[in-house]
């Protein structure tokens, strides 16, 4: 019964966290998509998918790395191992962060020419190489608090990253704002850079700080670098693969729409106005998912390690049914007031519409980010890297082939056939996990 209450008071404190902070972030987005405009933002977009490719390269599966194990440390009572553990994935993360900094920093003149299409300099990404380090860092921290119980100070660290990229960013954008796209993505970046290293710092003053990490424990001889590397290298190889290969759907897709027919700016407007301005809208209601999801990895870990087939094929109907009934009422709500609140956020007035289109994929989407947890707290996540993987390829060849023959439309098509076949082979698989450990 403690253990229920400890998950629920954690639901419940990341929910209220991330409800403040979601509303920040989105108000901010506008803010942003408002002063700089679609193809600025489109530009920063397909800046942000490079950078994401480079937090996968440096985060290296770490954070369900520390999650699983120092989770199974504490199911089996053995509290001597968690300082140790955490100590040692720290060590690994930043070792894998500084090897992702340096390859995005030999790599800077292909990644700007090649992928950012000569629309930034080399500035952006010198700049980000700093942030890879800390970020990787942080999420091995991140991983520990989500184990122990204590997700609440992840969230205590990301309101401080939050409250100090708004306010760089901001700043540091109207210095830069009449100097051009370049200095307006670099503004943008420089703002996050600053964001992710303090944020690191107060993150890491916190563990120093928990009781769990804090306690004088006699170490034993164990060495925990075989159990962390047996789970991150596999998420990490194939983290690799998936993450290269979603950064280079986002590429494909602004040079997919000018061979339509659209020229390079409105390519980039467009495609701005879809992922930078209407998908933060379909997604802003999955904080309500995301609060708890977070938290399925530590407990389908403990169901797991005492392999209690029971409560896992008890908790995941229970999910699974709430958010389903969830999604349905928020796409119901998305649906029919979209052009009001497109209205409220946006100078553009044709948003609207494609927030309406693409709200009937809120159920696959927030179902997808509830199965993907499930299946990585019951040892299963090579296998959500390796479904999204089939994803991202079939999505690149739809993309490729068909998006230069129907233009936006088909663009919008590609979006539905991703999210569609990811959470059907996503929900096949874990049915097939629950049926086999009956």
């Amino acid at each position: 019964m403690k253990k229920i209450k400890m998950f629920i008071l954690n639901s419940l404190i990341l929910l209220a966290s991330s409800i403040i902070l979601q509303i920040i972030g989105i108000f901010f987005n506008v803010y942003i998509s408002n002063k700089i405009g679609s193809e600025a933002v489109g530009v920063f977009t397909l800046v942000m998918s490079v950078y994401l490719f480079g937090i996968t390269l440096a985060t290296s599966g770490i954070n369900i790395a520390a999650t699983r194990v120092i989770s199974e440390e504490l199911a089996l009572a053995n509290e001597s191992g968690v300082k140790s553990a955490t100590k040692k994935c720290i060590i690994i993360s930043l070792i894998t962060g500084l090897i992702a900094s340096l390859i995005f920093f030999i790599f800077c003149d292909f990644i700007v020419s090649k992928c950012l299409h000569n629309k930034v300099s080399h500035k952006v990404i010198y700049t980000l190489c700093i942030a890879l380090p800390f970020i990787s860092m942080s999420s091995a921290i991140n991983g520990y608090f989500v184990a122990v119980r204590k997700a609440y100070k992840n969230a205590m660290a990301k309101f401080f990253e939050e409250f100090v990229k708004i306010t760089a960013t901001a700043m540091i954008l109207n210095i830069f704002m009449p100097s051009g796209l370049d200095y307006m993505c670099l503004s943008l970046i420089i703002g996050d850079v600053v964001s992710e290293v303090l944020s690191f710092l107060f993150i890491y003053v916190l563990l120093k700080k928990d009781k769990n990490y804090s306690k004088s424990f006699r170490f034993l001889s164990t060495s925990y670098t075989p159990r962390i590397l047996r789970i991150s290298l596999p998420v990490a190889f194939t983290s690799y693969i998936k993450s290269g290969l979603s950064t280079l759907k986002q590429i494909i897709i602004p040079i997919s729409l000018e061979k339509s027919g659209l020229g390079c700016s409105l390519a980039l407007s467009n495609y701005g106005i879809v992922n930078g301005m209407a998908m933060p809208v379909i997604m802003f209601p999955s904080v309500f998912i995301n609060c708890f999801a977070n938290l399925l990895v530590p407990e389908f870990s403990r169901y797991y390690v005492k392999k209690d087939s029971k409560r896992i094929k008890q908790m995941s109907t229970f999910i699974l049914v709430s958010t389903l009934i969830f999604s349905f009422f928020v796409c119901a709500i998305i649906f029919f007031l979209a052009e009001p609140i497109c209205q409220l956020l946006y100078k553009h007035h044709n948003i609207y519409q494609y927030v309406k289109i693409l709200s009937f994929l809120i159920p696959c989407i927030y179902l997808d980010l509830v199965v993907d947890n499930i299946l990585k707290g019951l040892d299963a996540q090579v296998s959500v890297v390796f479904i999204n993987i089939a994803d991202c390829l079939i999505t690149i060849s739809f993309i490729y082939f068909v998006v230069p023959a129907l233009g936006f439309f088909g663009y919008i098509l590609s979006i539905f056939v991703s999210e569609i076949f990811n959470v059907i082979i996503s929900l096949s698989r874990l049915l097939l996990l629950i049926h086999k450990n009956k």
